[in-house]
């Protein structure tokens, strides 16, 4: 992604003012976190210090978020590093977390393993959306470079919703990787309940930051938005090592 000479001057402007009004009188990171929690209602998962001197830098259950040190100005965004080729700052710091997050919920992923696996991605996915339906018609020719692919839900519109019972009733399903193909191409799949702990994986994804589907989490915890076709999967994850 390239930023724009005035982009560039944008964030110049709205970050410097950010950094400026940190103060040797800052309260300490527990206040900031029941502020954040109090003015915008997230949960505040992690907090540390920012790639941008000045800044605390708060995982929330929203996304990543930037807070002066006194608590008073706050920025949401992603940071980039200039000198090492506009590196995502930003989805570095979530890469760790998220493979740490997504352990709780392994049991409940729809896995499509590789024979001869080589990479393991996990993948936002929603019944209804063209891209997702794309890449699952393609899954031979994943699972055949070496890609295994789990699925975890991310009901477009949200939980509860008839969309996200629909992602239920597949989970639930006496074999959902069948389900799973059929709501895909297009059948309708019968109602069913379980613990599928659907609302939880929607909730890890925004979390992740997904905000559209498919969002690919590589095996190194980076995220992708959007489809890749089986052969740039494969480039992305090769160059990754």
């Amino acid at each position: 992604m390239k930023l724009t000479r005035a982009l560039s001057l944008i964030f110049a402007l709205v970050v410097a003012p950010l950094v400026n009004a940190a103060t040797a009188t800052s309260p300490d990171t527990a206040a900031i976190k029941q502020k954040l929690t109090e003015t915008l209602d997230v949960e505040v998962i992690s907090m540390q210090d920012s790639p941008i001197d000045g800044l605390y830098q708060a995982m929330t259950n929203r996304g990543v978020l930037y807070i002066t040190r006194d608590g008073s100005k706050l920025f949401h965004g992603s940071v980039y590093d200039l000198d090492k080729g506009m590196k995502n700052l930003t989805e570095a710091a979530l890469a760790g977390p998220r493979l740490e997050m997504m352990k709780p919920l392994e049991d409940n992923m729809l896995v499509y393993k590789a024979k001869n696996e080589k990479y393991v991605v996990t993948v936002f996915t929603d019944v209804s959306c063209g891209y997702c339906r794309k890449l699952h018609s393609q899954m031979d020719e994943y699972n055949k470079l070496g890609i295994t692919v789990r699925y975890l839900a991310f009901p477009r519109a949200g939980v509860p919703s008839a969309n996200a019972d629909e992602m239920q009733a597949i989970w639930c399903a006496k074999d959902p990787l069948k389900a799973m193909t059929d709501a895909k191409a297009g059948s309708k799949v019968v109602a069913a309940t379980c613990d599928a702990k659907i609302a939880e994986q929607y909730a890890l994804g925004a979390t992740f930051g997904v905000n559209g589907t498919p969002a690919i989490v590589l095996d190194d915890g980076n995220m992708i938005p959007g489809y890749q076709p089986p052969a740039d999967l494969l480039r992305t994850l090769e160059a990754r090592q």
